[in-house]
């Protein structure tokens, strides 16, 4: 074999284990329920001993959310936190309601894709690329939106009536990073003057914001 064969082929088989170290190992059991109470530290949960017909079981997603908030919305997740059945098998889903004029707000989801299937109602979702393109469409009943995996995005109910989404994940706990909460009530805080600098705004501004989105006592 010449020596720019036997290159190659070495770069094919470096690629080949770069790849297989790359993805999500295969599940080596039949099932691995949560144990959320356990100390033990894992990427995921650790497994329990005792499984029960209720760790693969959730009856939330079937009752709207109280969208009687400030947002006018409600997310209701069905993640591996709610059905510890879900630990290891890389998904989830979660309800989210929309009262007219609602906003599910700018956020990411830093493990996982969503896919959204509207249930009722209109909504105008979007999401922004890193190359700073928003991508928008309106979607309504029956209709499907798909947001990738880490970038911004959003929902809004423009109509005059509620609206209500099921909403797929490729991950067992998606995670979720609303933008404004994120930057304006992270603990310990933001310093006023990054945030000022970042939206050029006044600190004084920062404070009022900050004060806006603070938890409600």
């Amino acid at each position: 074999m010449s020596t720019k064969s036997s290159l190659l082929a070495l770069l094919a088989l470096l690629f080949l284990i770069a790849s297989s170290l790359a993805a999500d190992p295969d599940m080596l059991q039949d099932l691995c329920v949560a144990d959320l109470n356990s100390t033990v530290k894992v990427n995921g949960f650790a497994c329990k001993a005792n499984v029960t017909k209720d760790d693969f079981f959730f009856k939330g997603l079937a009752t709207p959310g109280a969208t009687n908030n400030t947002l006018g919305s409600l997310v209701t997740a069905a993640n591996v936190e709610k059905i510890p059945g879900l630990n290891t098998l890389g998904i989830s889903m979660s309800r989210i309601d929309y009262a007219p004029g609602g906003l599910n707000p700018p956020h990411t989801h830093p493990r996982a894709t969503e896919m959204v299937f509207v249930l009722d109602g209109t909504l105008d979702v979007g999401f922004i690329t890193t190359a700073n393109k928003l991508i928008a469409k309106t979607i309504t009943m029956g209709e499907v939106f798909v947001f990738p995996r880490g970038l911004v995005h959003f929902q809004k109910n423009n109509g005059q009536v509620p609206a209500s989404v099921i909403a797929a994940f490729n991950g067992q706990l998606p995670g979720t990073q609303s933008i404004a909460a994120t930057l304006f009530t992270a603990s310990p805080a933001v310093p006023d003057a990054v945030l000022a600098q970042a939206f050029q705004i006044s600190t004084k501004e920062v404070e009022k914001i900050k004060a806006g989105l603070a938890p409600k006592k």
